[in-house]
């Protein structure tokens, strides 16, 4: 079974070849006539090399415009440079076209040298082809919302995942970098959380197929180092990306159904286009650091706090059997300062990146190879790194008559990851500035008599995760008729994640530990997991017009298969740390998690559009879905929505206005649903658990029989406007949405004396999300070469608990509120400091005189942005070009008293610890310095879950910045084009929040970094 992906790979690398060479075989049997045609005759029909650029108005080089000879199918296309060359006769006809420009004929005169200037057109940039899934549309005739982002604001981007690249870009999604370390994830959110106990992941769609992002990893293993989630997105080369649409309305989910629910993100991979063989080599490096450090208290500062919290508390801190209590005031130098911050997370992350294509083909065959390389460091000390190797290989091929097309692409991709398994971002917020050196003098990790626990010792817990991604797909399309063409959509993928976490009996304390030994603590963990999945979607399509109306009619099937395993073993006990990884050699081994499961779905979809004198458009689509996850009579569900578009801009009345260039009113209604459960949840299951009861495997219940729950249902409402004005320099779309969700799949707890953690159900419950979204286009200047154009989009979300019977009863009781968003968390409302005592004070809701969280944690907040978006320009002179993009949230977050509020800890933490309360009638907001007194340890636990804890996290960030410039045609050299370019990522931000970082600030992850990137591009 382990050759079969490598059979699969060699046998598209034979059709390929054999596709690619299929013009030369047709070329040489082809019969040849060889009567001599007369003089006047070999004038007329010979042909001879025309060769030429493409320029647009303002002398800058178009790449990619389409050069084909008239009534033929001859043809080609402009290389980087706007330069083609073409056979043709005299009295033919050359035709340019290029979308965004109006298209030219050129007629052939004899001339060999033909140079083109194009113009720009204004409903030409309405034709924009936008990829809606089962079908493409044009920009300006469709009746869903769809964002959009390609190449040129993706590919230099310093990132591992295509989420990264889309940070800022898209109205309605809202992504967040989960941690700073590289190979981790992101979180995701379009237009918010729809599900009480569901994942805001949407359905990820790359060339057709389904691409499985829920990551394989252990949590058990994973959890410290990359926030317990391996993105299998990372194994994708954004470089290899030609754009990325993201699907948000019911017009255009509802035609995915039930795993539409959450959105839809469509990856369109590169292509390569007819012409010479163009090759690129680029190659980059990068340099990353933290991008801002807290200001914590330095030694002398810190010392103070602590002996006044020892006092208050009655500790006699000289007492020597108190060594390991407190050993930075009774035997670490009290005059010793270490900032901990740059030592453990301030060093410098190294990212080298190198890729090389080949692009080309004939007329009717393309091919595009690539090969990419990238090695990633952290800011921790030693040798960690993220490795990535990928190839991708695209061929596109068709008939001589064009009835017969073919799409091929296959990419295969290798992570390897050797991190430390421990993020010790909150060591270096936490060490005591007084603490010992990290080695000693023979060089060995030092734990200074015991006293100190070296936070180096993490990195000796090492965490490696091995990935490897196989993804083949084939869309194959026959024109049985005119205007009725068969297609199908195959794919095949492979995932799979290997990884061990280590813990050496030298990654701990020795005289704490001193009662571990090699044989029983030294461990390892180790998962192996692997996820095949394939898929085939036969479709027909037919178009034809009736006067005015055309009809475009679609109707397909789905087969899907899923197949998954894991397991998870720990081995403990070995005789030395160089056995570590033989987990044979362990004294025991115990299997933590066996198990492997099946998900087959299938479906039934259609989609109708009828366009009156293109003007009136109406999209019908549907899908009936079947999932494996639900129990007989309960498995098939109806989706559906209806779309509307009324281009007002087409109407007489508005057919020469001098202001306005385009105007369309659209609106959607339907239905999408979700079975994003897991698998054989309606059946009773069990698990193996490894333990024994008198030498027999204990067979533990894990699930109980429920077959009645369902699909879960989400309706969505929408509208908008879009307007262009002044031949479309600036551009204005607004919409509003409305999403209900209802027949919530809920995990209902049950009793321990049940003998089941969960029931899983549906709930009669109705999650609302509403907003509004703003995206707006300028062209500011377009002449003498230089170009500036201005983007804008705006996000403004709400989400709340519309309704839950029985609410008050269940076990959500202190989770939700109706009128409140799904995001809302609990707090106790904090009264400051009592000036008296010294001590927080909470409200006392009920009055009893005890602060209980049941009863007093009232006070709720709400984390999800109010608003949020991204602003960017592009600026441009003949070969210099800057892009920036500036992204903004206004929102709220936990701030250091979330974890640092106690002054006088072991632990250091911010200044504004100083500013503590030290003797009655003193009025702050800091509490007293304690060490132990039970009391104000209740308040300062409670204060940590109190609305002190909250502030502001709102912030204006330079997400991106790239400056490029490309050389001057042939100054290398003939066919040799250069190009520089400078960027930069997560650059400067503005904010008030005085955290690790506003957007992810949890002081025990690593916040994301700056990065920033030097690069070179050759293209030949």
């Amino acid at each position: 079974m382990k050759n079969k992906p490598i059979n699969t790979g060699r046998t598209l690398l034979y059709v390929s070849v054999l596709l690619f060479a299929s013009p030369f075989f047709s070329n040489v049997l082809t019969p040849k006539k060889w009567l001599l045609p007369d003089t006047t005759e070999i004038m007329s029909m010979k042909q001879f090399e025309v060769h030429g650029t493409v320029t647009d108005t303002n002398g800058m080089p178009l790449a990619g415009v389409t050069i084909r000879v008239q009534g033929t199918q001859r043809g080609t296309s402009t290389d980087f440079n706007g330069a083609f060359t073409i056979k043709a006769k005299i009295n033919e006809v050359l035709v340019f076209s290029f979308i965004g420009y109006k298209t030219q004929k050129v007629p052939i005169d004899g001339a060999t040298k033909v140079n083109v200037v194009m113009e720009t057109d204004v409903t030409a940039l309405n034709a924009v082809e936008i990829n809606a899934g089962y079908y493409t549309v044009r920009d300006k005739e469709r009746t869903g919302n769809i964002s959009k982002i390609t190449a040129k604001d993706i590919e230099k981007q310093p990132v591992n995942n295509p989420l990264g690249a889309m940070q800022g870009y898209m109205p309605g999604v809202n992504i967040v970098q989960k941690t700073g370390v590289p190979g981790g994830g992101y979180d995701i959110a379009i237009r918010g959380k729809n599900f009480i106990n569901g994942s805001t992941e949407p359905l990820y769609i790359v060339d057709g197929v389904p691409y499985g992002s829920q990551s394989l990893e252990d949590p058990y293993i994973s959890v410290a180092i990359n926030a317990g989630d391996v993105s299998p997105l990372n194994t994708m080369d954004p470089s290899n990306i030609e754009s990325i649409e993201v699907l948000k309305d019911a017009d255009a989910t509802a035609i995915y159904g039930s795993r539409g629910a959450n959105g839809v993100v469509l990856i369109s991979t590169k292509k390569g286009k007819s012409g010479k063989i163009h090759n690129t080599i680029s190659a980059s490096s990068s340099l990353g650091h933290v991008t801002h450090f807290l200001e914590l208290m330095n030694t002398p500062q810190y010392l103070e706090v602590r002996k006044e919290a020892l006092i208050n508390s009655g500790w006699d801190y000289f007492n020597p059997i108190s060594i390991y209590s407190w050993p930075d005031l009774s035997c670490w130098s009290q005059t010793r300062y270490t900032d901990w911050q740059k030592e453990l997370i301030g060093g410098t992350a190294h990212r080298d990146n190198a890729k090389i294509t080949f692009s080309g083909g004939g007329d009717r065959t393309q091919f595009l190879i690539s090969g990419s390389y990238l090695k990633e460091t952290t800011v921790f000390p030693g040798n960690s790194s993220y490795k990535k190797t990928s190839v991708f290989n695209k061929l596109n091929h068709h008939s001589r008559d064009n009835r017969f097309q073919i799409n091929m692409s296959m990419s295969l991709t290798h992570d390897n990851n050797n991190l430390p398994r421990w993020d010790i971002t909150n060591e270096a917020y936490s060490l005591p500035p007084n603490a010992p050196e990290l080695y000693d003098e023979q060089g060995k990790l030092n734990w200074e008599g015991g006293t100190f626990d070296n936070p180096l010792a993490y990195l000796e817990e090492k965490y490696r995760v091995k990935t490897s991604n196989l993804m083949i797909n084939a869309n194959f399309s026959y024109e049985l008729l005119p205007n009725l063409h068969f297609k199908t959509n195959a794919g095949y993928s492979k995932y799979q994640l290997d990884s061990d976490r280590i813990l050496p009996n030298t990654s701990r304390n020795p005289i704490k530990f001193f009662f571990f030994t090699p044989q029983n603590y030294s461990n390892i963990t180790i998962n192996n997991s692997n996820r095949d999945s394939w898929i085939i979607e036969p479709q027909i399509t037919w178009r034809h017009n009736f006067g005015k109306t055309n009809i475009h009619f679609l109707v397909g099937t789905t087969f899907q298969s899923q197949t998954s395993n894991q397991m998870t073993i720990n081995g403990k006990g070995f005789p030395n740390n160089g056995l570590i990884y033989n987990i044979a050699a362990a004294n025991t081994v115990k299997i933590l998690n066996n198990s492997n499961s099946k998900y087959n779905y299938q479906a039934v979809f259609g989609r109708i559009n009828l366009n009156y004198d293109k003007k009136y458009i109406v999209n019908l689509t549907g899908r009936r879905d079947g999932s494996s996850r639900f129990g007989p009579g309960k498995r098939y569900g109806n989706f559906g929505a209806v779309g509307l578009a009324w281009l007002f801009s087409n109407e007489k009345l508005f057919k020469d206005h001098n202001i306005l260039s385009y105007g369309k009113l659209r609106g959607s209604y339907g239905i999408t649903g979700s079975d994003n459960i897991g698998d054989y949840k309606y059946l009773s299951t069990y698990e193996v658990t490894g333990n024994n009861y008198n030498g027999t495997t204990i067979i533990e219940p894990t699930g109980i029989f429920n077959p009645e729950f369902g699909w879960e249902t989400n309706k969505k409402l929408e509208t908008g406007i879009e307007l262009g004005f002044f031949e479309n320099h600036v551009k204005l779309n607004t919409s509003w949405y409305k999403n209900k969700s209802s027949n919530q799949l809920v995990g209902i707890p049950l009793a321990a004396t049940t003998g089941f953690s969960i029931l899983t159900a549906n709930f009669d419950a109705t999650v609302e999300n509403t907003g509004w979204e703003f995206d707006i286009n300028t062209i500011n200047v377009n002449t003498n070469g230089f170009k500036w154009t201005s983007y804008f989009n705006l996000t403004i979300p709400k989400n709340k608990l519309v309704s839950f019977p029985g609410l008050e009863s269940s076990t959500f009781a202190n989770q939700y509120v109706i009128g409140r968003p799904l995001t809302m968390i609990r707090l106790y409302h904090s009264l400051g400091v009592d000036p008296e005592t010294g001590i927080y004070q909470f409200e006392d809701y009920n009055k009893d005189g005890e602060i209980k969280s049941v009863d007093d944690k009232q006070w709720i907040v709400d984390f999800a942005p109010k608003f949020y978006g991204g602003m960017g320009n592009t600026l441009s002179y003949h070969g210099l070009t800057l892009k920036f993009l500036f992204q903004f949230k206004k929102q709220i977050s936990f701030n250091y008293k979330r974890s640092m509020a106690n002054p006088g800890a072991m632990s250091n933490g911010p200044v504004d610890l100083l500013q503590r309360w030290q003797v009655p009638g003193d009025r702050t907001d800091i509490m007293r310095a304690s060490y132990s007194e039970s009391g104000v340890r209740l308040a300062l636990e409670n204060q940590m879950e109190s609305s002190g804890a909250i502030s502001d996290a709102s912030f204006i960030r330079l997400r991106n910045i790239d400056l490029s410039f490309k050389l001057p045609p042939n100054t290398l050299g003939n066919n040799l084009d250069i190009s520089i370019y400078l960027q930069g990522q997560n650059l400067w931000t503005i904010t008030g929040f005085d955290g690790p970082d506003p957007e992810q600030p949890n002081y025990n992850i690593l916040p994301p970094i700056r990065m920033v990137s030097l690069g070179v591009e050759l293209d030949f």
